[in-house]
Formats: C-alpha cells, sequence, structure tokens
C-alpha cells in the first residue's frame, strides 16, 4: 500500500508499540518483550529473512518446518493468486466444487502412497488432524460399531485446536484446557537415545510394539477408533522409527479394527525423503493429515486424504460426512498449493533432498565433538540435536536448568547470531533444525558454524 499523508507508512518504531499493545503472538512469553523490542521479519529471499531493521537471519527452521521451497517465490504464486481472484475469488466446498480444488484434490492423490484417493481440505495442521479423528469415529459408526478413542504418543504434538490438542502427548500444553475431549492414550514414542545399551532393533521394535498392543488391549480394542503417529516425531526431536516398526502397529490396527492415521503435518512434500514419508517408512495408513509443505507455507491449507475403504460408506446412500469448513479448499489456497507443487516439480525440490541428506547429516554432525551436545537425530531436511550436560554420561538438565539454557540463553543468542531454529522443550532440551528444502552446502556450513559458536559459549556456560 502507498503512503498518503492520511495513510502514513508505518516506522519501525510505530510498529513495534502496536506490536506491544495489540499482536498477541502465538505459543509466546508475551512479557519477554516488556522491555525487550518484538522480533518484527518484514522480507524474505531464498533461505534468509530480513528484520524491519536490515538484519539478515538464516531461517534454518523454514518458519515453522513449512517453508519448503524458499522465500522467492511470491511474484509467481502472486500471479497465480491474482488470476485465480479475477477468475473466482472464493467459493464453498459445500456441495459444489471448483476448479482449483479438484485438480488439487487429483494431485494430492497422485502423490500419495497406495489407495488414498479421496481428499478433505482444511485450513490447518490442527484442523486437518481434528478431521481425521471426526472422520474416525464416523466411519466406524456408519459401520455399526461404536468407536471414538485415538491413540497418540508420549510427549508428540498434533495441534492446537479442542481435538487435536486432546492427542497431544506433552502435558503442559494439555493441562490448561482440561478436561479435554475424551478419549486418549498415549504409548512411548520411538526415543532411543538413552535406551539400554546392548539392545537391539529389533528388541526396541518389540519393546514399542509391545507396549502399544498393552494400550490397545487395556483401552478395550472395541472403543478404539485411531491410531496417530508422525512418520518421524517432531516434538521431542526428530525420532526416526526403528526397523520394522510401523508394520507392526499397521499389523496391530488391521488385528484390531483400528483405523493408522499418518500425522504428516510436517514431514509431507519433501520434508523427509520422498513426497509423502508413508511411502518412504512403507506405513500403508488408512489416513494422513498435511499442511504445512502443500504450500510452502505460502497459503493457510491443510488437508485429509483417505484410503478408498475409508471413504466408501460417504460415497452412496445417505451417510454424510458432518464436518466442514467454510474456508476448506478455497480458492485461492487451492491455487496458491498448486502452484507450489508446480514449482517443487519443476526444480526437484523433493530430489534434492535426497541428494544433499547424506552431506547435511555429516555437516551438522561436526556438533557432536561439543560436549554440550548429546544426540543428533533425524533424516531428509529434519534433525534435532539433544543438549546434554556431559555427552560422557549423557546427564540431561533440570527444568530450571533447561529454561535457563533455552529461554535464558539460547533462543535470544542464536537469534542475535543471526540464524532462526528452535531451542525447544518438549521432552528433553533440544535444538530443531529444518531448513527450506532449497538449503545447500553453504547453508549447512552456515548453520553448523554459528550453532557450533553458540553452543560453544552454552557450554562453558553450564561449566565445561
Amino acid at each position: 500500500m502507498t503512503a498518503t499523508a492520511s495513510n502514513p507508512s508505518p516506522t519501525g518504531l510505530d510498529l513495534q508499540q502496536a506490536a506491544k499493545d495489540h499482536l498477541w503472538m502465538h505459543f509466546t512469553r508475551m512479557s519477554a518483550y516488556e522491555d525487550a523490542p518484538v522480533p518484527i521479519i518484514a522480507r524474505g529471499e531464498g533461505c534468509y529473512l530480513e528484520d524491519i531493521n536490515g538484519k539478515r537471519y538464516l531461517d534454518a527452521l523454514a518458519g515453522l518446518f513449512a517453508v519448503q521451497i524458499g522465500y522467492s517465490h511470491g511474484e509467481e504464486i502472486g500471479a497465480a493468486v491474482a488470476a485465480q481472484m479475477q477468475e473466482l475469488p472464493y467459493y464453498t466446498n459445500w456441495s459444489y466444487a471448483h476448479p482449483r480444488a479438484i485438480e488439487l484434490a487429483k494431485e494430492i492423490a497422485d502423490l500419495a502412497p497406495g489407495d488414498l484417493n479421496r481428499v478433505f481440505f482444511t485450513n490447518s495442521g490442527s484442523e486437518a488432524v481434528e478431521s481425521a479423528w471426526k472422520l474416525a469415529r464416523q466411519f466406524h459408526t456408519a459401520n455399526g460399531e461404536r468407536r471414538w478413542k485415538a491413540i497418540g504418543r508420549d510427549v508428540a504434538y498434533h495441534g492446537a485446536t479442542m481435538g487435536a490438542l486432546s492427542i497431544n502427548g506433552v502435558a503442559p500444553i494439555r493441562t490448561p484446557f482440561e478436561p479435554l475431549v475424551p478419549q486418549v492414550g498415549h504409548v512411548r514414542n520411538t526415543n532411543r537415545f538413552r535406551r539400554p545399551e546392548g539392545e537391539t532393533e529389533e528388541q526396541f521394535t518389540q519393546f514399542l510394539l509391545d507396549d502399544l498392543e498393552h494400550r490397545i488391549l487395556s483401552e478395550g480394542p472395541e472403543t478404539v477408533a485411531m491410531v496417530i503417529m508422525e512418520p518421524v516425531q517432531n516434538s521431542g526431536g526428530a525420532f526416526t522409527p526403528p526397523a520394522g516398526y510401523f508394520q507392526g502397529v499397521r499389523a496391530l490396527c488391521d488385528e484390531h479394527g483400528i483405523l493408522l492415521c499418518a500425522d504428516e503435518v510436517i514431514t509431507a512434500f519433501g520434508r523427509i525423503d520422498g513426497w509423502f514419508a508413508s511411502e518412504h517408512y512403507d506405513i500403508k495408513p488408512d489416513l494422513i493429515t498435511m499442511a504445512k509443505g502443500m504450500s510452502s507455507a505460502y497459503a493457510s491449507i491443510g488437508a485429509v486424504v483417505a484410503s478408498d475403504r475409508v471413504a466408501e460408506p460417504f460415497l452412496h446412500g445417505a451417510e454424510s460426512f458432518m464436518h466442514g469448513l467454510t474456508f476448506g479448499g478455497h480458492p485461492v489456497q487451492t491455487a496458491i498449493a498448486l502452484k507450489n507443487i508446480e514449482i517443487m516439480k519443476r526444480e526437484r525440490v523433493v530430489e534434492g533432498v535426497a541428494e544433499r541428506t547424506a552431506a547435511f547429516r555429516q555437516t551438522l554432525s561436526q556438533l557432536l565433538e561439543l560436549p554440550i551436545a548429546g544426540d543428533l537425530r533425524g533424516t531428509g531436511f529434519f534433525f534435532a540435536l539433544e543438549l546434554v550436560k556431559d555427552n560422557e554420561t549423557n546427564a540431561t538438565f533440570t527444568d530450571d536448568e533447561a529454561e535457563k539454557l533455552l529461554r535464558g540463553f539460547l533462543s535470544e543468542r542464536l537469534y542475535d547470531a543471526g540464524i532462526i531454529c528452535r531451542a525447544d522443550d518438549r521432552g528433553d532440551p533440544v535444538v530443531q533444525i529444518s531448513p527450506p528444502l532449497v538449503a545447500g552446502q553453504a547453508e549447512f556450513d552456515e548453520i553448523a558454524g554459528i550453532l557450533g559458536e553458540v553452543l560453544g559459549e552454552a557450554s562453558r556456560l553450564v561449566g565445561h
């Protein structure tokens, strides 16, 4: 918008004051900005961001694990937005369809593994998880069963709406909103750091599957509608599955008539090797939830894609899925997602992740030489570095120590050093590293260099 006398362009100071007076930031300790400036990001290009003061930052978190193609495609995607606005700025998917929603649904079905062919659009990942749980419940009802429970994993994050929040395995973010949606059980996650010495991969897999089976049986298998798991669990720090794990989960779900939902809000669209991590890990889910990378976060859009078996009861007779969202599958959102996927294919973004993953891991592995670095885990462009008091014993921090380390030092210091990543305490403290999928060796080196410098300071701070 062009500034005029009656509508002046806001200065940095104006924005700071307005932010402090009126903006309520998400998952933010607002008191932190009582005597400190609010970080205001104004521009982006490639893998980099720039604040209102002109300082440049390497975005090593891809926004929130979401910006696959980087920040340089605004003009091309903006042209798609303008064209769609001129053709059809809005219409609903309630009993109607429009071209972009149809085209995107087919595109997703073509990319998704197996017989996942029916796409229900939402506006976010939280809404996708919410929709998946509702769909699972109604699917069983349509087949003459009364199933309502969900099973998730410890420390897992699945969203902020009440249903998705109820599935979360992160107690501190659930507790303020209790009582939650009934009923959810939680099982052990696939964190193998600090597992017993000498435990084999097969033993770890069996331990996890026994835990899941026990939970299913204790809940009553006939009451469980859905098991939901991320292929690589984000919260807690990029937990990858052991060999045979998801095949065992699939078998247990089949044995007890439970739907398996792969939450791919983060892992879909190239974050892990492939368009969908479900294919990479041979999960064979009944449902996949997605969002973030579908549009590279250029638009707020999510979806659930369902298998033919799950969709079948709703395609014949009087049964309707009794759920809908005014903006689900919005023409502009779907046009942006289609253009994003076109760009990803044209620039071989997904293939590039597969080609550069080993180099990324190798570069980050240098950080394990720091006494504060305990474990590097993850895959694709999705890694986490667990922080420890001492990497000879792998002793972790107390809650107070983690608070001082992460919020009192690391978050601010990393930002000052020109890098945006996440110092996270959902579980044991980790630094999460997940840049745009167009990052290359220069960005890998910069990430490792800055993290090495800042974590070296942190090591001295904790007494190394």
